[in-house]
């Protein structure tokens, strides 16, 4: 019987930071990923946040497959043919080390696998792990799709994604429900490097993300993004599940619809599609969190709802949490104690004393929020750019009589009480 300190199921970021971790400290492990190799099955652009990474992999820097730094950030609400928005520059960004890349995902999941492996991990591709093996209520194995593929192990790390079946399966995660899952979709457009640079005003090595709310995702809760890579863009759009479902909008139309937008469309004039990618998103928070350990097994990343939807973060939670479960292990590991539940709770304590808890926590009630009030994807942002014009036009009106024809739009729209309503909804969201 073929047995391991550990095995991680899944080569994402999480996947990989609690393998790498784990080997490091001199643990037998076994990653299995079910990709023709890690990263096959992520070919989207993305953004890596220094931090998570730099406490894992210090010289990550010299090594990894980055595309762009980010030294400016835009953040655009849209209605049919305008936005308004605001950016912030600084060369601060533009000083190393630096904070936020953009990375393509298939080369740098690849080219993290690598660190695993050389850190003595065992890693298997294109193999499917089935089911979870089980001592009573006690995870003890893997059985995989593989002639005589029982595998056994100490404690189990599950790392294999949103839908996370093997979880479903054993009962330790319930059915995920549409209204907290996004679904994403994704181009990356090829454009020369030049081009990339002259239309966002970025010298070599630097870049832009641009994140976007408003009615791109037609009355939907979701957003819309856009990154600049080395020689390409990645453009996208992610609403909930639930709003797919019941508006029975197909997703590359909205993304279609959104390219089109007449401040959108300039950005990526004559670029190439290389790529187009559907992805689930887990965006329901701590609220929609499942039980995150039990005997014998953990689970990390997106497997666990670990995704900060507010601020579009998820590959530093994905690495941190992956990190934070590899440390439990090795803590308890060197104490001599067993991998019980009551044992593995230390990890719940390690993640409710970082940013990846303390973060979920404030935005727990923002997708509440958001779900039973459309009308910040609708309203308000048609209400922002018609104020925008109304304040941006001459045309020999003066602007106090302005100001009142705004303050009509709104209240009209909304109503006082309405208005007030809705600031109230934020402001206990967001405190």
């Amino acid at each position: 019987m073929e047995k391991f300190d550990c095995i991680v199921v899944g080569a994402g970021p999480s996947g990989n930071a609690a393998a790498y971790t784990l080997a490091k400290a001199g643990l037998s492990v076994l990653q299995i990923e079910r990709g023709e190799y890690p990263g096959s099955k992520n070919v989207q652009g993305a953004i890596l946040y220094s931090d998570a990474l730099e406490r894992i992999i210090p010289e990550f820097r010299d090594e990894a497959p980055l595309e762009r730094h980010i030294i400016e950030q835009r953040m655009w609400v849209l209605d049919d043919d305008s936005y308004i928005g605001t950016h912030y520059r600084s060369d601060a960004f533009n000083q190393k080390p630096y904070n936020r890349y953009t990375i393509l995902r298939a080369q740098f999941d690849k080219w993290f696998s690598e660190k695993v492996a050389q850190q003595g991990v065992l890693v298997i591709c294109e193999t499917t792990v089935t089911d979870l093996i089980m001592d009573g209520k006690r995870v003890v194995g893997v059985r995989t799709d593989r002639e005589q593929g029982e595998v056994f192990a100490d404690i189990v790390i599950l790392a294999d994604g949103v839908n996370s079946l093997l979880a479903k399966k054993a009962g330790f995660h319930p059915e995920l429900n549409p209204g907290d899952v996004a679904l994403a979709v994704k181009e990356i457009l090829f454009l020369p490097q030049e081009s990339v640079e002259s239309r966002f005003n970025v010298n070599e090595g630097e870049g832009v993300v641009i994140e976007m709310i408003g009615k791109i995702t037609q009355g939907m809760m979701g957003t819309g993004f856009l990154y600049t890579n080395q020689e390409s863009i990645t453009i996208g759009v992610g609403c909930m599940l639930s709003d797919f479902k019941k508006e029975r909008i197909p997703p590359y139309l909205l993304l279609e619809r959104m390219k089109n937008h007449p401040a959108i469309k300039p950005l990526i004039q004559g670029g190439e599609m290389k790529e187009y990618t559907a992805h689930l998103i887990p965006e329901g928070g701590l609220r929609a969190m499942p039980q995150i350990c039990g005997d014998g097994w953990m689970i990390v990343g997106d497997s666990g709802m670990f995704v900060n939807a507010v601020h579009r973060e998820g590959s530093n939670l994905a690495m941190t949490t992956g990190r934070l479960a590899a440390e439990t292990v090795i803590d308890l590991k060197r104490a001599g104690k067993d991998f019980t539940s009551a044992n593995l709770a230390s990890y719940r304590s390690r993640l409710d004393d970082s940013f990846v808890m303390k973060d979920l926590a404030k935005y727990r009630d923002m997708p509440g929020v958001f779900h039973a009030n459309p009308q910040f994807f609708t309203t308000y942002p048609e209400l922002l750019n018609n104020a925008a014009r109304t304040m941006l036009t001459v045309d020999g009106g003066d602007k106090k009589s302005k100001e009142r024809e705004i303050l009509r739009s709104f209240t009209r729209s909304r109503t006082l009480p309405g208005l007030l309503s809705d600031a109230y909804k934020m402001w206990r969201a967001l405190r």
